[in-house]
This record gives structure tokens, C-alpha cells and sequence, in this order.
């Protein structure tokens, strides 16, 4: 066996149908479903065009999963993208999008859930809501928030076993709990119902052009909280049977966020005006005082809190993976492909993460971070949609296990609407869109500048003796 082959090999097939599951969902419920609902207030101030776009973005994330399911499923290796745009385009786009995953994929949704986790804390520490500078650079809660990344890649470090434990964990209790909010709500809330359907001046004085503006940024934050459709694809080579398990995973997994994040903005709107919602971070906590009183906003906060902590941690283990792969095709990156102990703990992956994680914290407001990463992700996740066709067309006899239901119609609508969704986003939020850009072009100049343009790279197909 090959040194690369026992590399591999040290990563464990540990992934059951059930954590690859939990790990859908807790790479997807994090800090947007907390936060952004807030931002999608101020910008659009229409609380049924709001309900519509969380709908669409279930909608597309249920089709992007469909395709990562075929893909996945006939190239069972970590990864995600990458593995697929290496494979159907090349290794220039293959490492582009590994190098944006490094930054936008996992480091950015991170650090927002941190920097969210740590805005919630505010309701036990107020002084977080304001918080003094530390050295003239940083704040107190971007202290916290850097503290909460490099806790969670201790606890990696303990092994990938106990990692995905820790997550399960943590997602049933976020799930439980998301749960028992919208009962409660329904139950006992002093809410007002018109709270659904009263619009905001805001809306009122949109034109056209600025509506579809409004609608696309908006649907940039619903995308980017939906990001995480693909998470169980990026650990497709450590699934006991990715053939059989991974599809499932996925569709199951987006479906049941896209229920859970419906019904969690009907609790918003129920519980606060869009008005009272414009552009305020802490939604859940706006509309927990009013349905609730102290004792509900309590409870509330301790969901949203693990919540966020789940979140993060689910992308904590994920993320590496993508560095793995990119180590193992390029001798210029093999450090990061090390596999440290019995328990298979991609130490150099998990370093590196946690630094530009950190950095990523005290770069911008949370708003900015999804934007910046929102943009990006719909780029390279349009671009991985697209392999299912390529594929079809130049590789009819590559083996599928599974086949994307719809097709060709659901790779189409992904493909369409995310096109709409980046030209009008681009419009509106034209710094952090021309960010994404950037890092995908700076990926690029990584790219020839180490030499790699020149390596050479396995193809990614069906391994018939993984058993």
C-alpha cells in the first residue's frame, strides 16, 4: 500500500445514515436562521415576500442536494466540490473552490456563528452588547467569539469520533429545542397574528428595480443559512456505505431544516412587527420578550445558544476535509493531509481553519461575513450543479448509484435561480460580492504561483474495491 493510500486509509469510515443526518442539519441551522431574518426586515420590510424567499431557498437547497446526491454517491471520496469540479473541469476550478472553501465554505460560516453565539451571550453579560476594545484592535466579544472557535478544535483534537459525538449531541438538542419553541409558541405566545401579513413603509417605497435588488441580497441570506444542503458530501469517503447512505442524508436533512426554518420565522413575525425587526441581530430574543416574558427569553436564549454551538462545531469537523483532499492531489499542500493518531485528527487542516477563522471574526459585522460568504458559496455550488450535466452528456456509462430526480429540470432551476439570485446581489452589496471574486481569483494565482497547475492528480471515480 502507498504512503497517499495509508494516509487515506487513517481516516475512519465511521458515518452512519443517521449522523450524516445530524450532520445535514447541524451544518445548516446556525447563526442566519438567528440573525438574518432581522437584516431581511430592513432591507425588504414585506414579511410574505420574506416567507416566500425561505421557501425558494429550501426549494434550491433541496435541489442542490438531489445533485450533490449523484455526484457523491458515483465519486465517494471527501471533498465535496472540489472532488466534482476537479474532476468534470479540471484542477484549476477544483482548487479554487477548495481554496474559497477554506475562506467562504467553513471559516466564514463559523466565525459568524461564533461572533452570533457571542451576541446572544449578551443576554447574561450585557456588557457584550457594547463591548470596551481590547489593545485598541479588538473587542471583548470577538474575544469570545475567537475563544469558542479554538475550544471546538480542542475538542476535535480528541478524535473524529468524539467530535461527531459531540455534535449529534448538541443537533438533537438544537433541534428538540427548535421544536419545542414553535409548539410553544403556538401554544401559549402572546403573539399577534397580523404580525404575518402587516408590511413595513420600507416595502412601500421599493420600485421595481430596488425590489429585485431587495429580493436577491435577501435571498443571498437565506442561501447562505441554508448553506450546509451539502455538508454529508464533503464526508462522503468516511460513510460505512456512501452509496446507499449519502443520498438519503442529504435530500432527508435539507427537508426537515426547510420545515424547522418556516416554522421558526412564522414565531418571529408572530412574536414581533417587521418594524421591530429591521435590522436587529437578536431576532429570536425580540420576539421571545414579547411571546414569552424573562423566564420564556431564558429558555429561548439557551436553544439559540447550543444552536449556534452546534453549528459551528458541525462545520468545524467538515471544513478539514476539503484541505485534506487538496493535500492529498498536491505535494505542496501535503502537510495539510497528515492524519495525527489512532483516532484519525486532521491536526493541520484543523490549525489552519482556526487561524483564518479568527481573522474572518474581527474582519466585519456579521451581516457582511454572510454576504461576503453568501455570494461565493452560490458561485461555486453553481458550478458543482453543473458537473451533474456535464457528466450526463460526456460520461453516460460513469456508474450512478443514485440519479438526481427531476433531471434535468432540477439542476436548470438551481443553475437559474442562483444566477438571478448573484447578478441582483452583486447590485446591491457590490463590496462583498466583488470580495467573493476576489478570493476565488486569488485561489487562482495560489493556484500557478506554488506550482500545482503543473502536478499531477488522481480522477475522482467510483472505488468499486472500497470494502
Amino acid at each position: 500500500m502507498t504512503e497517499s493510500s495509508q494516509k487515506e486509509n487513517a481516516l475512519q469510515r465511521h458515518v452512519s445514515l443517521r449522523s450524516g443526518t445530524l450532520l445535514v442539519l447541524a451544518n445548516i441551522i446556525g447563526a442566519g436562521i438567528f440573525t438574518t431574518t432581522g437584516y431581511q426586515a430592513a432591507d425588504l420590510g414585506n414579511p410574505g415576500f420574506i416567507f416566500l424567499l425561505w421557501f425558494l431557498g429550501g426549494l434550491l437547497a433541496i435541489c442542490g442536494a438531489l445533485c450533490y446526491a449523484e455526484l457523491g454517491a458515483a465519486m465517494p471520496h471527501d471533498g465535496g466540490e472540489y472532488v466534482y469540479l476537479r474532476h468534470t473541469y479540471g484542477g484549476l476550478l477544483g482548487f479554487m473552490s477548495a481554496f474559497v472553501s477554506l475562506f467562504a465554505g467553513f471559516s466564514a460560516p463559523i466565525a459568524s456563528a461564533a461572533k452570533g453565539f457571542s451576541r446572544y451571550l449578551s443576554y447574561w453579560f450585557p456588557s457584550l452588547s457594547d463591548p470596551p476594545v481590547v489593545l485598541g484592535v479588538i473587542d471583548t466579544s470577538d474575544c469570545v467569539a475567537i475563544a469558542i472557535v479554538w475550544l471546538l478544535i480542542a475538542i476535535q483534537m480528541r478524535g473524529s469520533d468524539i467530535g461527531l459525538r459531540f455534535s449529534d449531541g448538541l443537533t438533537f438538542f438544537k433541534v428538540l429545542g427548535i421544536l419545542g419553541i414553535i409548539v410553544a409558541a403556538a401554544a401559549i405566545g402572546q403573539g399577534d397574528i397580523a404580525g404575518l401579513t402587516s408590511v413595513s413603509a420600507t416595502y412601500e417605497q421599493l420600485d421595481n428595480s430596488e425590489l429585485f435588488s431587495a429580493m436577491a441580497t435577501s435571498l443571498i441570506f437565506v442561501m447562505f443559512c441554508y448553506s450546509g444542503w451539502n455538508a454529508s458530501a464533503y464526508i462522503a469517503g468516511e460513510f460505512k456505505n456512501p452509496q446507499r447512505d449519502l443520498p438519503p442524508s442529504l435530500i432527508i436533512g435539507t427537508g426537515l431544516v426547510m420545515a424547522l426554518y418556516l416554522g421558526i420565522n412564522a414565531v418571529y413575525f408572530y412574536g414581533a412587527s417587521v418594524d421591530e425587526m429591521a435590522g436587529v441581530a437578536e431576532v429570536g430574543l425580540v420576539a421571545a420578550k414579547n411571546l414569552f416574558g424573562p423566564v420564556g427569553v431564558s429558555l429561548v436564549t439557551v436553544v439559540l445558544c447550543a444552536s449556534l454551538l452546534a453549528s459551528a462545531t458541525a462545520m468545524t469537523i467538515v471544513g478539514p476535509r476539503v484541505s485534506i483532499a487538496l493535500g492529498r492531489d498536491y505535494k505542496a499542500f501535503r502537510f495539510l493531509s497528515v492524519i495525527r493518531g489512532s483516532r484519525g485528527v486532521p491536526a493541520n487542516a484543523l490549525i489552519l481553519q482556526g487561524l483564518v477563522t479568527s481573522i474572518i471574526v474581527v474582519s466585519g459585522r456579521i451581516d457582511q461575513i454572510m454576504q461576503y460568504a453568501g455570494f461565493t458559496l452560490a458561485l461555486f455550488s453553481s458550478l458543482a450543479v453543473s458537473c451533474v450535466i456535464v457528466l450526463r452528456i460526456r460520461s453516460p456509462d460513469m456508474p450512478r448509484p443514485f440519479r438526481t430526480w427531476g433531471y434535468p429540470l432540477t439542476p436548470i432551476l438551481f443553475l437559474s435561480v442562483s444566477g438571478w439570485m448573484m447578478f441582483w446581489a452583486f447590485q446591491g452589496r457590490p463590496v462583498e460580492s466583488t470580495l467573493g471574486l476576489l478570493t476565488a481569483a486569488l485561489g487562482g494565482v495560489v493556484f500557478f504561483a506554488t506550482g500545482t497547475s503543473r502536478a499531477g492528480g488522481r480522477k475522482y471515480v467510483q472505488d468499486k474495491n472500497r470494502e
